[in-house]
């Protein structure tokens, strides 16, 4: 059997989903290269995957379908990525912010007064995929079918059922051009991040519907990440009550715990990579065209790169840290998630004089997310 063919593991191996963490770790020190039919070559040791991160001439982000800017290399990325940068700067943030806070009251106050329910239904999903339809000036409604089509695709990435991913594809594209259609015809007045994408242009030109579909489709894809982001902050703070009332005490510590927990915990499995020829990576050599998983999740608990990484220490630097990527595909929507996080949080906690579990097992999710897929609380 060639190296090619030759499996070292099964990432959809049940004893695998049950504890990817632990099972992502064990192969970062057992066999950091490894081949499976379902990932192809994965990457778990820091140092391997950010020598990917830095070469993308030799390791390309070009996906088969139109995903703008991350399924792009250079030299045409960039100029996406510039225009759509705008998008997510530091002004466009603290004008929605006001709106995303008034999100989180509202979803709060009634999981709040109950004393008790289920976080990921009841606040994390409609939150972010509702703070994603005031971004975009989209009737709120509308977050109910973002947040099905997210969960969906999420599901599609593990059963790759044939026609499944066109079908979500298409009932996508439907709703966009939709949305698109009505913000031609009735302009609200307003400016938000749809009529924005409807001036968008790059070398002169403006996006046309279909390349608007494939910016949203990273957006809306995006959220799903986040709706897991929170659900593993919440799980940590949920079993450390000490945190919790450290900032409460003091919330200018927000934003650096949501770096480390989510750096010991990742809300994202993986991301993939072609060769644009052939390498050698840890001894193994793995061909043009081959196809990469660089699992984050391993990467960021390395101990090569982070001192006692299973601790959580918000006192750490972030650099070394993944959670986001790294090079010229970091993620482009992290200050939103930063900005949706850390709003959670501060409302949460100050809401709260304690939230635990009210299950003692929350469900996890598995690829190609991480975070959990229930979470029930007793709120204080």
């Amino acid at each position: 059997m060639s190296e090619s063919q030759h499996a070292d593991w099964n990432p959809l191996d049940p004893l695998i989903l049950q504890d990817q963490r632990g099972a992502y770790d064990e192969m970062r020190e057992r066999c950091p290269v490894a081949h499976s039919e379902f990932m192809g070559w994965s990457l778990f040791r820091h140092e391997d995957i950010a020598a990917v991160l830095d070469d993308p001439e030799t390791y390309s982000n070009a996906s088969r379908f139109l995903a703008i800017p991350n399924g792009m290399d250079p030299p045409v990325h960039g100029r996406y990525r510039e225009t759509l940068d705008a998008f997510f700067d530091q002004e466009q943030m603290a004008g929605i912010e006001p709106r995303v806070r008034e999100i989180a009251a509202n979803l709060l106050a009634p999981l709040c007064a109950g004393k008790e329910g289920e976080f990921i239904d009841a606040f994390a999903t409609p939150f972010a995929f509702r703070t994603l339809c005031a971004l975009l000036g989209w009737p709120e409604q509308l977050w109910e079918c973002l947040g099905g089509w997210a969960h969906d695709n999420q599901v599609a990435a593990v059963s790759r059922t044939p026609g499944v991913g066109k079908a979500l594809a298409s009932l996508f594209s439907e709703h966009v051009k939709a949305n698109l259609t009505s913000h031609r015809a009735s302009p609200s007045g307003v400016d938000d991040a749809t009529d924005a994408l409807l001036r968008a242009e790059v070398d002169g030109v403006r996006l046309d519907d279909d390349q608007i579909v494939a910016v949203l489709r990273n957006w809306a894809a995006g959220q799903g990440t986040v709706v897991a982001g929170l659900g593993i902050l919440i799980l940590h703070l949920a079993r450390e009550p000490e945190l919790q009332e450290r900032l409460r005490s003091d919330p200018s510590l927000i934003p650096a715990s949501i770096e480390e927990i989510l750096r010991r915990d990742g809300p994202l499995v993986a991301n993939p990579r072609t060769t644009t020829r052939e390498v050698e990576i840890g001894g193994r050599t793995i061909p043009k065209g081959g196809k990469l998983a660089l699992m984050w999740i391993a990467a960021n608990r390395d101990p090569r790169a982070f001192e006692d990484p299973d601790a959580v220490r918000i006192e750490r630097n972030p650099e070394a840290g993944m959670v986001w990527g790294r090079g010229i595909h970091v993620c482009q929507g992290a200050p939103l998630a930063r900005l949706e996080m850390r709003i959670a949080l501060e409302e949460l906690l100050a809401r709260t004089k304690r939230f635990e579990f009210a299950d003692d097992t929350p469900r996890r999710a598995v690829y190609p997310v991480n975070g959990p897929a229930t979470l029930f609380l007793r709120l204080g």
